[in-house]
């Protein structure tokens, strides 16, 4: 725990490399001190086929799954962090977005719990 899952273009990828991408991700979160370092996961789903506003421009949005708990002004910390960094990365991205989602402690099962 926590989950970033980027969508984003294909074309993405040609600008900056997955790897790139993802220690990017993956340092900003943890620079927030918000997570344990070995728990942070990031993943990259990129698209071919899309449609953002009737256009193919690049986009990127990433969704933060995290473990409910963190206050309202963490989470908008969380993600003004990231998508800044993103946007340094990506200047000429015109769409760059993430939206931040709570597991739900009743209900979030990993193997070694059970």
């Amino acid at each position: 725990m926590p989950h970033f899952i980027l969508d984003c273009s294909a074309q993405i990828l040609e600008i900056k490399t997955p790897e790139e991408i993802i220690q990017t991700v993956y340092n900003t979160a943890d620079a927030t001190g918000l997570f344990a370092k070995g728990d942070i996961k990031v993943r990259i789903n990129p698209f071919i086929h899309y449609t953002v506003g009737n256009t193919q421009d690049n986009f990127i949005h990433v969704f933060g799954n995290i473990m409910q708990g963190r206050t309202d002004e963490q989470k908008a910390v969380l993600s003004q962090s990231i998508v800044s960094s993103l946007k340094n990365m990506f200047p000429s991205v015109p769409i760059i977005s993430m939206n931040i989602r709570d597991f739900e402690k009743a209900s979030y099962v990993k193997k070694d719990m059970v």
